[in-house]
């Protein structure tokens, strides 16, 4: 938030109609609803950012093994976690990324998902770890949803759509209207009060806005209202691709949740194909119909991956039910890396194969936006960066809650007057209109915030002095 025209301005000044009145208002309400979210978004968003260096350092024996010549196939390993959890169902494979690294299942039991980690090298068991309370896994899902689903869902969506509101009107109230940079380009630092709060959160909103816009725009891509039909209307493959495939009626964004990213953005409006369990039967008398043919082995997935150049770090999902399917899933850090393969779990065929080359201009900006906003782009110097942006958000919520604490009349509010004969009102509502049509909760939003201020612009309290 910005502050307000100073209220002990002469009465003169402060009756001149103005489109400045309008855009602060905006802001206010906009700062008010997401500056909680924002700090929530900016905290959880540096852990996850940091992800490869707090996993090593918080769980190294988990995480690393002892580098050996003698490796552990994938079936052994697979044999010794069924022999440890009998009766957990399985869902995931990630083989090691490296040398020295750990390979790990994810597995249901008793209700709970566990992550398990095995020394590739000597087939024991590392430890296991709750797959929904460690730091990260909390990190991910306060982010994605506020761990409450749809709803948390919706209200991100809703915050990040009025976080470009408070860019768009903040920049307006900067925006220089006489010939001295203090306080527009560089705060002054000689001031003192709300003035030197409201310089630096004017002048830093004001460099990072570009940044701020960036990392709310790629943040809306991953939502799951704005986001699904941004991905729906932009984000094609040819439908060829998947006609002679079975399909299972479902898309391969299933297999992602607000707790953990498997496929990629560009990947998720794909059709999940479906395995035939009488593939292996096809073309011999009386056995068209013959029992399900055995499932390929989980060596034979990790083997069909590496022939195909899937790079590691991929994830493998196993199949769930007889017509699921082996998906192979690489969301690299390079998304010109990024794979997502799935398999037959009887023939071992590939039924899918989409790469970065199968990807529209949309997609391939948005999965490199997305890269840069979780900071895996360019390793640790793109950590950095998002990182500090993070910070520049923290601060500016930090600062505008600082303004208003110091601007609002005592017992009060302080929502600023509106006037309804500003010279440029029909800009103002042009340019509302156009942001509740490009992000739809907003527009929501908007009607009820109207609605709800001219309720409680009856009530005496809630207006400001004059």
């Amino acid at each position: 938030m910005a502050s307000s025209p100073d209220c002990t301005a002469p009465a003169r000044e402060r009756a001149a109609p103005s489109f400045y009145n309008l855009a602060w208002r905006w802001h206010f309400y906009a700062g008010l609803f997401v500056i909680p979210f924002m700090i929530l978004l900016s905290v959880t968003g540096i852990i996850y950012l940091f992800k490869p260096q707090l996993d090593t350092w918080l769980y190294p024996h988990l995480m690393l093994a002892p580098a050996s010549e003698q490796r552990v196939s994938a079936d052994q390993q697979l044999a010794l976690v069924e022999q440890l959890y009998p009766g957990a169902t399985l869902s995931k494979y990630l083989p090691p990324v490296g040398e020295g690294r750990s390979a790990q299942f994810v597995i249901e039991r008793d209700g709970r998902l566990l992550n398990l980690f095995v020394d590739p090298y000597r087939g024991t068991l590392l430890g296991e770890q709750d797959a929904q309370w460690n730091l990260q896994a909390v990190a991910r899902t306060l982010h994605g949803d506020l761990m409450i689903g749809t709803l948390g869902d919706r209200l991100i969506e809703l915050a990040a759509g009025w976080g470009i509101v408070l860019v768009v009107s903040g920049l307006y109230l900067w925006w220089p209207r006489g010939s001295n940079p203090a306080g527009v380009l560089w705060p002054r630092l000689h001031a003192r009060g709300r003035l030197l709060w409201r310089d630096l959160h004017a002048v830093t909103g004001f460099w990072g806005s570009l940044l701020l816009l960036f990392m709310l725009l790629t943040g809306m891509t991953w939502t799951g209202f704005w986001g699904a039909q941004f991905a729906g209307a932009w984000n094609q493959f040819p439908a060829a691709m998947w006609d002679d495939v079975p399909k299972s009626g479902q898309l391969a964004g299933s297999l992602n949740s607000s707790r953990e990213q498997t496929v990629s953005w560009a990947a998720e409006v794909t059709p999940l194909p479906a395995s035939d369990p009488h593939a292996a039967h096809r073309g011999h008398a009386g056995h068209d119909q013959g029992p399900a043919a055995p499932r390929i082995s989980l060596q034979q997935v990790v083997d069909t991956a590496d022939a195909r150049g899937v790079q590691r770090g991929y994830s493998i999902s196993f199949p769930q039910g007889a017509s699921g399917v082996y998906s192979v899933a690489l969301f690299a850090d390079d998304p010109r890396n990024d794979a997502t393969l799935h398999l037959d779990q009887y023939s071992g065929a590939v039924l899918a194969d989409v790469r970065w080359a199968d990807y529209g201009m949309v997609a391939r900006a948005v999965e490199s936006g997305v890269k840069l906003h979780e900071g895996k782009m360019f390793g640790l110097a793109n950590q950095i960066l998002m990182a500090l942006v993070c910070l520049l958000i923290i601060f500016s919520a930090v600062s505008g809650l600082v303004i208003w604490w110091k601007r609002r009349p005592a017992g009060r509010l302080g929502v600023p007057p509106l006037r309804h004969d500003l010279p440029r009102w029909k800009t103002a509502i042009g340019v509302m209109i156009a942001l509740g049509m490009i992000f739809p909760l907003v527009g929501a939003s908007l009607l009820l915030m109207w609605a709800l201020d001219r309720s409680l612009g009856l009530l005496p309290s809630t207006r400001l002095a004059s």
